[in-house]
């Protein structure tokens, strides 16, 4: 049976749940939402991707604890960022959460634009974890 959740920790927005859970046996595959730069209170953090990206792992994290899960748990992750030269700056900033060693899968697209203009990167998750 699906659930869909939501952490106190990371500012809800209305209108969409920041992580479904699908079971699959001994294991459930958990999906986020995309994650934007923005703390509890719902204000932006940061003007540039280096910033913004550790407030998006951040949210992660305490999405997939809210679904017990840990950021070791990310299989794939989707990378949506409006400039595509900062990307070494996502990198050191994402090198801080997931375990270089045993990366997760990923894909990196430059958009036209996110859904704020202040807004530079936005990060979709899919972890596994044995329940």
């Amino acid at each position: 049976m699906l659930q869909f959740k939501n952490s106190e920790k990371v500012f809800a927005i209305k209108g969409l749940s920041q992580a479904v859970e699908i079971p699959f046996g001994d294991q459930k595959m958990i999906i986020l939402s995309g994650q934007i730069p923005l703390n509890k209170q719902g204000e932006l953090v940061g003007k540039d991707v280096k910033t913004q990206t550790i407030q998006i792992f951040e949210n992660i994290r305490d999405i997939l604890e809210t679904c017990g899960a840990s950021i070791d748990d990310i299989i794939k992750l989707g990378i949506f960022t409006s400039d595509i030269s900062q990307i070494a700056l996502y990198r050191e900033a994402r090198d801080q959460f997931i375990n270089s060693n045993n990366p997760p899968t990923s894909t990196l697209v430059e958009v036209k634009g996110l859904f704020r203009s202040d807004v530079i990167i936005e990060i979709e998750v899919t972890a596994l974890v044995k329940i």
